[in-house]
């Protein structure tokens, strides 16, 4: 990196939000364009910047600030540009240069020392002598908590998130409380702030350290899908991760249990151990839906309305019997695979319900489940985020929902789809909105991947006593198709069938670098002219792993060059070891409440607004602004979000993915290479999830014998969950024998 000095001259652009600014700097090589983000810096500052120049398309040459410092000017007339240029609130041109005529080069003294001597200058109050003292202070404390934390190597935007959170408290906590920062300030984990404690001397066995790496280990267990964690895994994990021998960890573990932070309890003799927060969410997923089940309700519907479907011949024996349930059961879970007919019987108990005067609501847990079952049903299905009225907290750094039990949902019954992808976050929320007395149906199919959050709340349900049934007999499957059928195979173990079918293919090649041939040939030229797909919006090439020559990462690479090669028109942002380019299908990986979003008319009136972008969404990038560092993605062809160049992390590209991401979708057509990603992923409901998110075509590329190995391979994923035992407790509690 170089280093550059100077004056700054003008302020060109400064986006609030994210502190990225343009600026021009008076440098010994004459006026150059700096940009940055995190940064806060005034005309007349001068400025030590370290960085490198880029070269933008339009903009031509410009300093990329990694680090900075400022400093308030020392000569007369720079102090008067300065105070003149808005940098201190209060301070106009006329203010400043009355201000440098009575004071001089003592101007700046004088506001930090003696500010009451403001007030002789016309035009100035004691108050406002005040205001202007103060902002003047907390520029200049600003500015000595930044090049304090460039001494930790930080970032210009953590930076300024640290400051904007404690301010002049910043020295303290970050020299004697660094942990903090783990829990408190978005971005920063517990890597981050162990490396920041190790500079400020912090002991490697302080108690805040090892509280810190037990309460990051269980969290990155929770992002595995762990509700809670056996004692000896917490153990072994948290002393791999601290180094530091079992031990010391012991009283730590109590003193936390004491604080309420953990909550350890006895399961098949071992003690297991919760986060506060997960052990309550479960408890009360148990408890809420054992309240409902038990409910007193009216039977009136069953007969009348059975006995009209019995003579339209419509259902048979097993699907009656699951309306026949919704009827009479307060809380129902059905299942089933593809062609089951699980949208008929949601159709028909929605009918019945709406016939009798109940209110009914739908809804899904992502944005395109949502949408799909929308279009099945005919009416409006919800996200369950949207459903909930979700908002976020900014200052909490928390997501928020306004629906709650002092403000339910206002529905007799609330029918979710694809409820195999509910976490236990998403549950706990959506049961704490459910009215007194209302009944609710979780519609999925349980050998479908478990959900990417924590918890494996359906397959957990379908184990205790609420009632459920599964649907087995295939009905939607066109004569030709074998993508149900197979996956009806898949499901029962059985070799799938594809020779001489139309829409299911097996293409056999041995070894990596051929497979990835036949997929980017298959993508670029044959498939489109075979069926007619539009590559990009229409076909998804899934694969079991992010990582190695066939993973979701390497493919994005390998696929955007054929898909959405450079052109001089289309700008581009580099982050991190990839490339975004304008026309990218790009996705979101993580859920991001935060994310503002806007729905536009064609002539650019905001329809609708909100926030919250979720794991999982697919978009297209529709712009990229250098000059205000954002990128614009579409969203589900209506929703608009920029995203600030800070905020990439979130973004990948989608042009492939793991079978894990695709849930809760559909395509026309799916792609998926099938190579050694060891026996963990080559799974049964691994292979099952895959095929059946294709609407129209599955091509499956590689070794049959990896197919095979899949099939005879039914290990489930394994998760630390409690909630099958809570509910047999809870059912003890509530006196829960079927009704």
């Amino acid at each position: 990196m170089e280093t550059k000095n100077g004056i700054i001259e003008e302020i060109i652009f400064r986006n609030e939000d994210n502190g990225y600014t343009v600026f021009e700097v008076m440098t010994e090589d004459g006026l150059e364009t700096f940009v940055g983000s995190g940064l806060r810096v005034a005309v007349g500052e001068e400025i030590t910047a370290r960085g490198e120049y880029t070269e933008h398309l339009v903009y031509g040459r410009q300093f990329q600030v990694k680090e900075c410092m400022t400093e308030i000017p020392q000569e007369v007339k720079a102090m008067e540009r300065y105070l003149g240029s808005g940098a201190i609130k209060g301070i106009g041109p006329t203010l400043a240069q009355k201000i440098v005529a009575l004071f001089g080069e003592d101007s700046f003294r004088i506001m930090e020392e003696e500010p009451e001597k403001l007030a002789l200058v016309n035009g100035i109050s004691h108050k406002k002598a005040m205001a202007i003292a103060e902002v003047f202070f907390e520029q200049r404390n600003m500015r000595r908590v930044f090049l304090f934390l460039q001494e930790y190597e930080l970032s210009m935007t953590y930076a300024l998130r640290i400051y904007e959170k404690y301010h002049e408290q910043t020295f303290f906590v970050v020299k004697e409380q660094p942990y903090r920062l783990a829990a408190e300030i978005n971005g920063i984990g517990f890597q981050i702030a162990d490396q920041i404690a190790e500079k400020s001397g912090v002991n490697r066995s302080s108690p805040e350290r090892i509280q810190c790496g037990i309460r990051y280990v269980l969290e990155e267990a929770a992002s595995e899908g762990h509700v809670y964690l056996p004692k000896p895994v917490l153990f072994e994990r948290s002393c791999r991760l601290l180094q530091i021998e079992f031990d010391y960890l012991e009283s730590h573990l109590l003193e936390m249990q004491m604080q309420q932070i953990l909550i350890v309890k006895r399961y098949q003799e071992q003690e297991i151990i919760y986060l506060e927060n997960y052990y309550r969410m479960e408890r009360y997923i148990a408890s809420k839906l054992m309240v409902l089940k038990n409910f007193p309700t009216a039977s009136h519907l069953t007969e009348r309305f059975l006995q009209s479907l019995q003579k339209e011949g419509m259902l048979d024996e097993t699907q009656m019997e699951a309306v026949r349930l919704s009827l009479n059961q307060n809380v129902l879970v059905i299942t089933g695979g593809p062609g089951t007919g699980k949208t008929t019987i949601i159709n028909q108990i929605i009918q019945i319900y709406a016939e009798a005067g109940y209110m009914v609501e739908l809804a899904a847990p992502t944005g395109r489940a949502a949408k799909r079952m929308s279009e099945a049903t005919g009416r409006n299905a919800k996200t369950i985020h949207r459903l909930l009225e979700n908002y976020y907290l900014t200052e909490r750094n928390q997501q928020k929902f306004q629906r709650d039990e002092d403000y339910p949902l206002e529905c007799d019954l609330l029918i979710v789809d694809e409820a195999s992808m509910l976490d236990i976050f998403l549950m706990y929320h959506m049961l704490k909105a459910m009215p007194e007395g209302a009944r609710l149906i979780l519609v999925g199919d349980r050998d479908q991947l478990p959900s990417i959050g924590a918890g494996n709340i359906l397959k957990d349900i379908l184990n205790s006593q609420i009632s459920s049934i599964r649907l087995n007999k295939i009905y939607r499957q066109r004569d030709d198709s074998a993508i149900v059928l197979n996956a009806f195979h898949i499901r029962q173990g059985e070799n799938m069938e594809y020779k001489g079918k139309s829409d299911f293919f097996f293409i056999k090649r041995q070894n990596g670098s051929r497979i990835l041939e036949e997929i980017i040939g298959l993508i670029k030229t044959r498939l489109p002219k075979f069926t007619g797909l539009n590559p990009v919006e229409e076909m998804q090439v899934l694969t079991p792993m992010r990582k190695g020559q066939l993973g979701a990462n390497q493919l994005n690479i390998e696929l955007q060059v054929v898909l959405n090669p450079p052109a001089k028109q289309k700008y581009e942002k580099k982050f991190r070891d990839m490339v975004f380019r304008e026309g990218d299908k790009v996705m979101q990986t993580k859920n991001d409440y935060q994310m503002e979003w806007k729905i536009y008319s064609p002539a650019g009136e905001v329809l609708e607004e909100g926030s919250g972008i979720f794991n999982g969404d697919i978009g297209v990038i529709e712009d990229i602004n250098d000059f205000e560092e954002v990128i614009s993605v579409r969203f589900d062809e209506e929703k608009l979000v920029k995203y600030p160049y800070a905020a990439l992390e979130g973004l990948d590209l989608a042009y492939a993915m793991t079978v894990h991401k695709s849930q809760g979708s559909e395509y026309p057509l799916v792609l998926l290479p099938l190579y050694d990603a060891g026996s963990r992923l080559l799974t049964r409901n691994l292979l099952y999830t895959a095929i059946t998110r294709a609407k129209k075509y599955v091509i499956l590329i590689g070794d049959e014998r990896i197919a095979e190995r899949m099939i005879a391979n039914n290990r489930e994923v394994s998760r630390y969950s409690g909630l099958t035992e809570t509910l047999a407790e809870m059912a003890k509690v509530y006196g829960g024998a079927d009704g």
